[in-house]
């Protein structure tokens, strides 16, 4: 049959190349420590797997479509007015839901170099023109993106810390990104590791929606709060970007364990501390361990890091990933991010962490320093 006789996608979708996410299983090998998908090690709050489990004995009911307790909760935590969040399932819908609702055919979506593989796929997936702005030093460069913008841009998508190479940029230059937009621009400031930053002139975004009417911001419970299975996303943004996703915004999409469980572990702020606290220990650690072995390691200030292999001296990534995981650890391949020689690694439990600098040396053929 040929494709003229069946039902025919539109030509952008065929330009797509599927999400792939971070492997879980290394074939073989008994005990696996996924360091794949930057999951938090200390898991979920205590308080939050209690909510979780009280909603077993009412899942007949469909959840409350506004997820209007998650939004007071957050709204609580964070000094914000309620009515100006959203949740999606997790921040990947409120990206394509923003992408489908500003951008039509021909519009130009900016995003950087190794930014979100999300932000393409929302992007064409919307009729959209995804437009890459280079980096420097894997990190977004404000002038490039500010070079990039044309007539028909609509939005920009900057995310901040960036995955996967953990870097970010001061709140003073994302004030200029902001500055520099024209005003029917969209700056979407997707802010998933923001927790995890510990820097003087970070801020997440909540100042420049706050005083703007063309910035959003993303968050999600999915890494420091531990409840990546649930897929909760949530967006602060003007009332009138709300109102306009939510016309769009399937309805229920936030179910009701998520309701809940996103309620008890956001008003769980000790042990948001603890994995901030787990996080600080355990990166400084291994960006000292990984460097002693000769490995490059960017800058990170999320939970992951960004490891650079010296291909010249035959050690690729590739077969540094292949070594790994007959250990039992697995780690992000990052060709998809245009980064062939390099692989991204969670901070993981003490165990994991340390087992990863001893295969390394073991691969890189050098003694790992002790501490």
């Amino acid at each position: 049959m040929s494709t003229s006789e069946r039902p025919a996608p539109r030509p952008s979708i065929l330009e797509i190349s599927a999400y792939v996410p971070g492997r879980s299983h290394a074939p073989g090998v008994a005990k696996v420590h996924k360091l794949s998908s930057n999951e938090s090690p200390l898991g979920p709050s205590p308080k939050a797997i209690e909510a979780f489990r009280a909603l077993a004995t009412s899942l007949e009911f469909y959840p409350d479509g506004s997820a209007t307790a998650l939004r007071e909760a957050i709204g609580r935590q964070y000094g914000l007015d309620p009515s100006r969040i959203i949740c999606g399932t997790g921040s990947d819908e409120l990206i394509s839901l923003l992408a489908q609702a500003y951008l039509t055919p021909g519009d130009e979506a900016i995003y950087t170099t190794h930014g979100f593989l999300v932000y393409r796929i929302a992007t064409l997936a919307a009729h959209g023109v995804p437009v890459i702005a280079k980096e420097t030093s894997y990190t977004a460069d404000v002038d490039a993106i500010i070079g990039a913008i044309s007539p028909r841009t609509r939005i920009v998508f900057l995310a901040n810390p960036n995955n996967p190479t953990g870097t970010y940029i001061p709140y003073s230059e994302v004030r200029r990104l902001q500055a520099a937009l024209p005003p029917h621009a969209l700056l979407v400031l997707d802010a998933a590791y923001a927790e995890y930053v510990r820097r003087n002139d970070y801020e997440a975004g909540i100042e420049l929606v706050a005083t703007t009417e063309n910035v959003v911001m993303l968050r999600t419970f999915s890494k420091i709060h531990g409840l990546a299975a649930l897929r909760i996303g949530w967006m602060y943004g003007p009332e009138h970007v709300i109102d306009t996703i939510n016309r769009i915004r399937p309805a229920f999409n936030v179910n009701a364990a998520a309701i809940a469980t996103g309620v008890a572990a956001i008003a769980d702020t000790a042990h948001v501390e603890r994995a901030v606290t787990h996080n600080e220990k355990w990166l400084a650690w291994l960006t000292q361990q990984l460097t002693a072995l000769g490995l490059e390691v960017t800058p990170s200030v999320g939970n992951f890091i960004l490891i650079h292999f010296p291909a010249e001296q035959g050690k690729t990534a590739k077969d540094a990933d292949e070594f790994l995981l007959k250990g039992g650890l697995v780690l992000r391949a990052l060709s998809a991010y245009h980064l062939p020689n390099a692989l991204r690694m969670t901070v993981g439990t003490e165990e994991a962490n340390r087992l990863v600098v001893s295969a390394l040396s073991e691969f890189l053929g050098r003694e790992a320093r002790r501490g």
